[in-house]
């Protein structure tokens, strides 16, 4: 049996496009809320955090995909995609939302595989699973294991302390919220399955733990207990 010969690649000219019209979307998601709309005291309820957002993921994502051998270009897609309707539906429904944008988009501005179309679309639905990431597609855990690494380390005890401010805290809680990070991270960290994103998150969550101790290094009144542990 021969091996299958993949088709051609997205090209980075498509994929610049691709990026300036997820980058749009977004955008005009939120354009005509009042006040940024639904959750707009939440710093990341902005086309500005949800794209940095995307991009972090798809850096994350691809290093995941080519280290364990996935499809790159499904998995890049995917991540490009994921939240792009973030800002208009539901929580619980932004992923199937996201996936009829990906597919109306790469049925109608490429020559797209419709295989390839379908991997990429079932990736993006798939990033909200909630479940055991044997279940999934080895695209779709990449995509997953991805969105779970950009919410914790020190991208996520800054997100974290910037929702203090909208929260109207004092800093001196700013140890109590990196604990979370650390909570949340650790509890994540148990539904990764790949050897390369449990290497990243562990080096994101020193990252976090480092930042904890030397705030209460610094902060005389900051308290001292809370997750110190490895």
């Amino acid at each position: 049996m021969g091996v299958e010969i993949k088709e051609s690649s997205v090209s980075e000219d498509a994929f610049e496009d691709m990026k300036e019209f997820v980058h749009d979307y977004l955008a005009a998601s939120v354009e005509g809320e009042d006040d940024g709309g639904r959750m707009r005291w939440y710093p990341w309820h902005s086309a500005e955090y949800r794209f940095n957002h995307i991009l972090n993921v798809m850096e994350i994502a691809t290093e995941i995909a080519e280290a364990e051998g996935a499809d790159v270009d499904v998995v890049r897609v995917a991540a490009l995609f994921h939240d792009v309707a973030k800002l208009e539906a539901e929580q619980d429904v932004h992923a199937e939302a996201g996936a009829r944008v990906a597919r109306e988009y790469l049925r109608t501005r490429g020559d797209y595989p419709e295989s390839f179309v379908e991997e990429v679309c079932q990736a993006v639905e798939d990033h909200s699973y909630q479940g055991d990431l044997d279940a999934v597609a080895l695209e779709a855990r990449c995509l997953i294991e991805a969105d779970i690494l950009d919410k914790i380390g020190a991208n996520g005890s800054a997100l974290m302390l910037l929702r203090m401010g909208y929260e109207s805290r004092s800093h001196m809680d700013a140890a109590k919220m990196v604990d979370r990070v650390l909570e949340r991270g650790r509890d994540h960290v148990d539904r990764i399955e790949s050897d390369t994103a449990e290497s990243i998150a562990h080096q994101r969550l020193k990252r976090a733990r480092w930042f904890r101790e030397w705030l209460v290094d610094e902060v005389a009144a900051m308290d001292r207990s809370g997750v110190t542990d490895e």
